[in-house]
């Protein structure tokens, strides 16, 4: 093996193991206990997937801002960081749905939000295959944080309705929040990645 050689798979290494990606790693293996502390019911176990929650949702915004501070960007980290999210995001929902704290109507909220992600995640990937790539809007951004605000306090849910009666209220009507600047954002992704796609030649 050549130096050149020795180099690009100690730095590929290195990078794998990068800190961004370690917590993006975090992120993935938080959705199990959020989930299962969710299904296993009980306000010590709601409070224990708030709080591991809380945790994964800040690694989020962490993990990027260091991966660009020190240089860090990979393209597993670009791989992985939405997966993360959008497990997380969808596990959470589903628990909460599964546990009745989303219920009747309010569930068709989870399910506009979980059906965006999806397809907007297909979008991307296609749209990459073209090597287009569609920002990130600020719209877009302030609808992740009201949803995971919403998220959070469906967590608490009954645990949080005892010491704050309308804790799980809260979390309803802010998810439904989310769920309108969902159908927005999404429409503009999609208007956006279309023109692409309509204007694509054939090969």
């Amino acid at each position: 093996m050549s130096a050149g050689q020795g180099t690009s798979t100690y730095t590929g290494q290195a990078m794998i193991l990068s800190l961004p990606n370690l917590l993006t790693y975090g992120r993935i293996l938080a959705v199990p206990v959020v989930t299962g502390c969710i299904l296993w019911r009980g306000d010590n176990a709601r409070w224990l997937a708030l709080l591991v929650f809380i945790v994964a949702a800040l690694t989020d915004f962490l993990d990027g801002y260091l991966a660009r501070r020190w240089r860090q960007q990979s393209s597993l980290g670009r791989m992985l960081d939405p997966i993360a999210d959008k497990l997380l995001v969808a596990a959470t929902l589903l628990a909460l749905a599964g546990d009745n704290t989303i219920y009747g109507i309010h569930t068709w909220a989870g399910v506009i939000i979980i059906c965006r992600e999806v397809l907007v995640s297909g979008l991307r990937e296609y749209l990459a295959e073209l090597q287009v790539s569609v920002p990130v809007t600020q719209l877009a951004k302030k609808k992740t944080g009201i949803q995971l605000v919403a998220i959070a306090f469906l967590i608490a849910g009954p645990a949080g309705d005892k010491l704050f009666p309308y804790t799980t209220l809260i979390g309803l009507s802010g998810l439904w929040l989310a769920a309108g600047l969902t159908l927005y954002t999404g429409y503009d992704y999609f208007r956006a990645g279309l023109s692409h796609v309509v204007d694509e030649k054939p090969r």
